[in-house]
């Protein structure tokens, strides 16, 4: 529903304390004034430059007082009419004392002669005095035919507005931003390569993300020809985000392997390999130091990342951010548990076409419930790469580095491909052959021995395999110590 639809409806049933929620302001109240001539209602707005002006009259500064001026709404009122008075930005007055106890009587009183106070802000900041005597509206962003029609209204010349797909593409990254956003996007697109492009829109949606602190913005040029392997892995994601599955909500992935086998790098080549931005997000910079700070920019963190859609959503090491969630309440008073029901309920409900991308190197460390049915499409293991993957590492990170192709190579039977770039990146960085480069390189496979095992252990039988289609198995080839065979032949 519209914001002037379901606002009538709430005037009609008598709610006289209204908050709506909109960046846009001016916009919000032209839709109010329309309403109201249409229903012969009188509407005053009020802001602390301006103070009381009839809606749509220009006249000078009235009474800037805000006390003032939510006493002048019953100067308003009449037998058998209705008054609204929309008081702008009124969050930066409502903690007064005076200003709280005049909105509560206020609002009450309203109900007799039909006054109704409307507080503009573009957040929702009430007090607990407050809360249960006003209801809070949204006004909503534009959609795909109001972008067309801001889109339409500023390119009037032929060629400068694409049609069919090109347009798609360009109200998709246009998806998310407000009306003046959306205006000043098209024009600096037009002023700089003459006609409407996404390159524009892009550079402005970042510039939200930059303001916010809370995401960063992944562009590269990496594509799944700069990563060897993962093959199963890459035709899972390439299929579910074709065009024509958009008719269906994809939800993403949880990526889980030892360190250095590629996920973060996967996430990254993905964006460009399905033609959207890749958002990372980084847990740890949600966390507040105020009370209810943490879950407010974990909120807010994901109404950024709903309007950035199309995109791809990166969460790295996802299990470091969340793994306290069970001793919440003794560690920190319930705000991990808190933000990780807030990103769990985001996750199962959201609408937006968002693609999640998880990474983990212990999965075992994250709530069960985070890695059930329906939150994501597929959970995928990648294993350290085999001799066929192996072989195309080595040859993509020798041709990177300049380095000869035909040395000999290290025998890397339990590398991973960041151990075999490192590798390569010595050999160039010290000038050395990759046998004396392998020196310097000691594997994952060594220093962490056991995790590797453990997480392969989970992983079979529970996880999809990432080079090869279907489920994930592994058989520890290490042969049992001599104390289990002489307790098996003691038995016998």
């Amino acid at each position: 529903m519209t914001l002037t639809s379901t606002f009538s409806e709430y005037v009609r049933a008598c709610f006289t304390g209204i908050w709506i929620e909109s960046h846009e302001h001016q916009e919000a109240l032209a839709d109010l004034a329309l309403l109201c001539r249409q229903e012969d209602w009188r509407l005053v707005s009020w802001d602390i430059n301006q103070g009381l002006q009839l809606a749509e009259e220009t006249t000078e500064a009235g009474n800037t007082d805000p006390l003032a001026a939510i006493k002048a709404v019953n100067g308003l009122a009449t037998p058998e009419g209705t008054a609204i008075l929309v008081l702008q930005n009124f969050h930066r007055f409502i903690q007064s004392t005076e200003i709280m106890q005049a909105l509560a009587q206020q609002i009450l009183s309203g109900k007799q002669n039909r006054t109704f106070i409307v507080v503009l802000s573009p957040l929702v900041a009430i007090p607990a005095e407050l809360e249960k005597l006003f209801v809070v509206l949204e006004h909503e962003l534009p959609d795909r035919r109001q972008l067309t029609e801001i889109a339409q209204d500023i390119a009037t010349e032929p060629g400068e507005l694409p049609e069919g797909a090109e347009l798609e593409t360009i109200l998709d990254a246009a998806s998310g931003l407000s009306r003046f956003e959306a205006e000043g996007a098209f024009s600096l697109s037009l002023v700089r390569q003459g006609k409407i492009t996404p390159t524009a829109i892009w550079e402005l949606k970042t510039q939200t993300l930059k303001k916010s602190g809370l995401l960063t913005l992944h562009r590269g040029a990496e594509s799944f020809d700069s990563l060897g392997g993962l093959t199963s892995l890459k035709e899972f994601t390439t299929r579910i985000l074709q065009p024509h599955a958009r008719g269906l909500q994809s939800r993403g992935i949880l990526l889980l392997s030892p360190p250095g086998c590629g996920k973060s790098q996967f996430c990254k080549t993905l964006g460009n390999e399905v033609g959207r931005p890749v958002l990372i997000l980084d847990v740890g910079a949600l966390m507040g130091s105020l009370v209810g700070e943490s879950e407010k920019r974990t909120r807010q963190a994901l109404q950024i990342v709903d309007a950035m859609a199309p995109c791809v959503l990166m969460i790295d090491e996802i299990e470091k951010a969340f793994a306290g969630v069970g001793s919440s309440g003794q560690s920190d008073s319930g705000v991990s548990a808190r933000m990780f029901g807030s990103f769990l309920s985001w996750l199962n409900d959201h609408t937006s076409d968002v693609f999640v991308v998880a990474t983990s190197n212990d999965v075992t460390k994250l709530p069960p419930e985070f890695s059930r049915s329906e939150r994501f499409d597929g959970i995928f293991f990648l294993d350290l790469p085999g001799q066929e993957q192996k072989n195309q590492i080595w040859s993509q990170y020798i041709g990177l580095f300049g380095l000869n192709p035909d040395q000999a190579r290290p025998e890397d039977t339990d590398w991973t491909g960041a151990e075999i770039r490192s590798c390569c990146r010595l050999a160039g960085l010290l000038d050395v052959s990759l046998l004396d480069a392998r020196q310097n390189v000691v594997p994952v496979a060594v220093t962490a021995a056991e995790s590797v095992t453990r997480l392969r252990q989970w992983a079979n039988g529970r996880c999809l395999d990432a080079d090869r289609p279907g489920i994930f198995h592994w058989e520890n080839p290490r042969p049992k110590s001599r104390r289990s065979l002489k307790h098996l032949a003691s038995i016998n």
